[in-house]
């Protein structure tokens, strides 16, 4: 039994959208017995800052603008949080097409989306954000 929860452990490692951060605490999602942490992996991270370091809106007129995030109000921007469930009605973007089809696929059940100038990470059926990154989109 040791070995197969053993087993399914390092397989779920594998998984895109499965990691642990040093950096980073996160909500976990249930597996069987186990608990998994679903954020945002090295890799993800990597290719997020760096698409939106290389899009940043001073590279002529064509991307003025493009990437620049609408400011929350304070409230609702501080409950944009790991753990927390998003506001109803808040203003979802989807991220950009370029970005999503360089990034792995989303972990079944997750979607990643960019809200108030955060990209985060969200289980779809709850709306609980599991992982929350807000220094990539530029200001």
């Amino acid at each position: 039994m040791r070995i197969a929860i053993a087993l399914l452990a390092g397989l779920l490692c594998l998984q895109p959208g499965v990691a642990a951060h040093a950096d980073s605490v996160s909500v976990g999602a249930r597996v069987g017995d186990l608990e998994v942490d679903v954020v945002f992996t090295d890799k993800e991270i990597r290719l997020i800052r760096a698409h939106y370091e290389s899009h940043d809106g001073s590279r002529g007129a064509k991307g003025k603008g493009r990437h620049k995030p609408k400011r929350l109000p304070p409230g609702i921007e501080k409950n944009l949080a790991r753990g927390k469930a998003l506001p109803p009605g808040i203003a979802k973007q989807v991220l950009p097409y370029e970005l999503r089809r360089a990034l792995p696929p989303v972990r079944d059940g997750y979607e990643r989306i960019i809200v108030g100038g955060k990209v985060l990470l969200v289980e779809i059926a709850t709306q609980v954000i599991h992982d929350v990154l807000s220094d990539v989109i530029l200001r």
